[in-house]
């Protein structure tokens, strides 16, 4: 581990601090601080990592993550705290995911709650001033309808890893760039009547959904029990000293439906802190839902039967 860096850290030791752990976020506190290098980091993402321990958690659960899974202890990002943790609480119950405020919209309630409608006491519509602040505050809402079936491989994923001490034999065939091409192709042959210009949008749709896997899978998308095989993924195919210059390969190529389909049911947050349009997050949303269509009926197919039992070395190295 190194120790020392020019750049300082974002979070400071004994700072209370938001941190994301799987799809949901909790509040933690740093407790050591240091810089990784691509050879000793323990996340696979070199630069700055935090030792932490989650509030209300067993110390066994502490450890250490990389700058981009925490948020600073803000109105704002506990309010997405609370609205990550609505949505699982609905998709567990049968309900679909939405996304229904904008990190940056949250915290000014009390000057919203005056404003909003823009009404005076006399019933007449407010100024015009107040109609243009109420349009400002107004963020696209996305809901996702996740299958029950997937709701149920959800779970099951969750307990394998979590409890089982059991990882998603890697890497997966179908790969996320696979399942996604074959989605594609999918769509133009049965162009389904509600999604507009298939042939058009389906490919943008598609590389879009792939960008957000890559981006997301480190920072929200793994539990604890799988950083050290992510970061091991990464050693071999990106950042290790094997890995030949332009031979690179994205976790999109590695990873498959499990893990894609828990960004799936992040999306809705993803998107709520993205500068989309209403009609672009609508057009996200009906390829996004027929995208979970199409993962019910090749469920067998895509999803993997048998996770791996991890070793009890890669036990003991996942929990120290």
């Amino acid at each position: 581990m190194a120790s020392a860096s020019t750049t300082p850290p974002i979070f400071n030791v004994n700072e209370r601090v938001l941190c994301y752990h799987g799809p949901l976020i909790y509040e933690a506190k740093v407790l050591k601080a240091t810089i990784h290098d691509e050879n000793t980091t323990p996340s696979g993402q070199p630069g700055a990592h935090y030792f932490v321990h989650y509030k209300g958690w067993k110390q066994t659960w502490d450890e250490w993550v990389p700058a981009n899974r925490l948020l600073k202890l803000s109105e704002a990002n506990v309010a997405l705290q609370k609205s990550l943790q609505q949505t699982n609480t609905a998709g567990a119950q049968g309900g679909g995911t939405s996304s229904k405020a904008h990190p940056r919209a949250a915290g000014g309630n009390k000057d919203n709650v005056s404003t909003r409608a823009g009404a005076r006491k006399d019933g007449t519509r407010g100024t015009k001033r107040a109609r243009e602040e109420d349009d400002s505050n107004k963020r696209p809402e996305m809901k996702l309808n996740i299958p029950e079936t997937l709701r149920a491989r959800l779970v099951d994923d969750w307990e394998r890893v979590t409890k089982h001490n059991q990882l998603v034999k890697l890497p997966r065939s179908p790969n996320v760039v696979e399942l996604l091409s074959q989605y594609a192709e999918y769509v133009k042959a049965t162009k389904p009547p509600h999604l507009k210009e298939p042939a058009l949008i389906v490919p943008t749709v598609v590389f879009g959904l792939q960008c957000y896997f890559d981006r997301a899978l480190g920072a929200n998308l793994l539990y604890r029990f799988e950083r050290p095989q992510y970061a091991q993924i990464r050693m071999e195919y990106w950042t290790g000293p094997k890995v030949v210059y332009g031979t690179e390969k994205e976790m999109s190529v590695i990873y498959g439906a499990e893990h894609l389909l828990r960004m799936l049911v992040s999306l809705p947050q993803m998107i709520a802190s993205s500068s989309l349009d209403s009609e672009s997050v609508a057009l996200v949303r009906d390829y996004a839902n027929e995208l979970l269509v199409y993962m019910e009926k090749e469920k067998d197919r895509i999803f993997q039967r048998e996770y791996d039992n991890a070793s009890l070395a890669y036990q003991s190295a996942a929990r120290s």
